[in-house]
């Protein structure tokens, strides 16, 4: 984040996901590309840069195996006995730095470096595990981590790690219908350009979130955050909407569709 400056943008992702068991666990492997739009105004040492940046984004490779938690889903009668509990899984991310980059500017899609995360995403069922009853706590602790980007209009940028915090209260309003209490927060990742130190984030966002299941195989989902600690003048104030469309497709999902449709 570069004090002062001022950005929008319109993104979009694809990704491609994959469940499978290893040993008795759950594993998910999945690759995001983020593509879009990004314009904004920003000073860098005296220099004012307006600029537009526009494209494909750096692709994520991320991999996440269960740790503790129910074993993984091998069959039909496995999904209708499926509680979460208690779930803890450990996830790795990595983004390749293959993105949209233009070094004599300094707002682009892309990073031109590489960067990634580890992190404990946690589940915690509350009450009954009934369609239109369910309640989870979910909660992510993550740590970000970055090498230099040594073309930076020209200079060398380096970035401490960076320390994310979210939660999820959700709850279902109806079989089909859920919505979720939404904290994230980011601490640290503070970077030093050719020598000139920046300010470590401290950033903390609420939001909410409405999801529809449309039919077994798709979902859709309505977010909205913002932050809320921004009152100083180099507080980073950001406001954000996500809407998000998943088609999920599996043997054991149309097993399923076969038994409902014999009932």
């Amino acid at each position: 984040v570069i004090p002062g400056s001022e950005f929008s943008a319109a993104m979009s992702m694809a990704g491609y996901a994959r469940m499978l068991p290893i040993g008795k666990r759950s594993a998910l492997i999945s690759v995001l590309v983020p593509m879009g739009r990004i314009s904004g105004v920003a000073s860098l040492d005296g220099i004012d840069f307006s600029a537009t940046s526009r494209g494909f984004g750096d692709p994520m490779v991320q991999f996440s195996i269960n740790v503790i938690g129910p074993k993984a889903i091998m069959n039909i009668p496995d999904i209708l006995r499926y509680k979460p509990g208690f779930s803890l899984d450990i996830l790795g991310s990595l983004a390749v730095p293959i993105g949209q980059y233009d070094n004599t500017i300094p707002i682009n899609i892309g990073q031109n470096r590489w960067y990634g995360r580890i992190g404990i995403p946690i589940v915690w069922q509350i009450g009954q595990w009934i369609p239109g009853k369910r309640t989870t706590f979910e909660f992510l602790p993550a740590v970000w981590f970055f090498t230099d980007n040594k073309d930076f209009v020209g200079k060398t940028m380096s970035t401490k790690p960076k320390y994310q915090l979210e939660a999820h209260l959700t709850r279902d309003f109806m079989e089909r219908m859920w919505g979720s209490f939404d904290v994230i927060s980011y601490l640290g990742g503070k970077s030093t350009v050719d020598g000139v130190e920046g300010d470590a984030l401290s950033n903390l966002g609420l939001g909410g979130t409405l999801g529809y299941q449309i039919n077994e195989n798709m979902q859709l989902t309505l977010s909205y955050n913002t932050t809320v600690n921004d009152n100083d003048a180099e507080d980073l104030k950001m406001d954000g909407f996500r809407i998000t469309f998943l088609y999920g497709w599996h043997k054991l999902i149309e097993g399923m569709h076969r038994l409902k449709g014999n009932e």
